[in-house]
């Protein structure tokens, strides 16, 4: 019962906040990970579009073009190891009520043409305790040579990375918190 509730909510939030405009040459997909941390905790970290090193562990560092205002860009370098070592962002969206950072990618030495991608952060029971439901999708060119499965496959490694890092960062603080709260009992 639980568990078909959660689904039908992935499902509506995915309809209402992962809508991509796709062309021929592209590809789309859809990430979900559930983070046992409370949403706060979570969002705090994945709405710092000035900071994604935070919690990407592929950026070694982020420059800004801007304050956090929608429009504004920012220069990121990527660790070593990738086919890459800048890419320029820009944010298309921050919603903290709703809880929704969009991205364009908007230059860069990387083969990401056209890449942009929405994050929402949903709250979401998990085992008895507040925890939080992330939703990452993206759209993209599929470069020539490369087909739609191999291009989505490269961005959905790299997403997942990111989310299974963002879970780690966010459970560890939420440790803390609890901690923090039995102290001071």
């Amino acid at each position: 019962e639980e568990k078909m509730n959660s689904e039908a909510m992935e499902l509506q939030y995915i309809r209402r906040h992962h809508k991509h405009e796709m062309s021929e040459n592209q590809c789309t997909s859809t990430l979900v990970k559930r983070i046992k941390a409370p949403t706060h905790l979570v969002w705090s970290l994945a709405r710092r579009f000035d900071q994604p090193q935070k919690y990407k562990p592929f950026v070694s560092r982020c420059t800004m073009k801007g304050d956090l205002r929608i429009g504004s860009l920012r220069e990121v370098n990527v660790k070593s190891g990738l086919p890459a070592t800048t890419s320029t962002e820009k944010l298309e969206l921050l919603d903290d009520n709703e809880h929704i950072l969009g991205i364009r990618i908007v230059g860069g030495d990387h083969r990401l043409k056209n890449y942009s991608s929405i994050l929402t952060v949903h709250p979401e029971v998990i085992d008895g305790r507040p925890g939080t439901l992330v939703i990452e999708s993206f759209v993209v060119d599929v470069p020539k040579g490369n087909t739609k499965d191999e291009t989505c496959y490269f961005v959905e490694a790299l997403i997942k990375c990111n989310l299974k890092s963002l879970a780690e960062v966010s459970e560890r603080m939420a440790v803390q918190d609890q901690t923090e709260d039995m102290q001071q009992d």
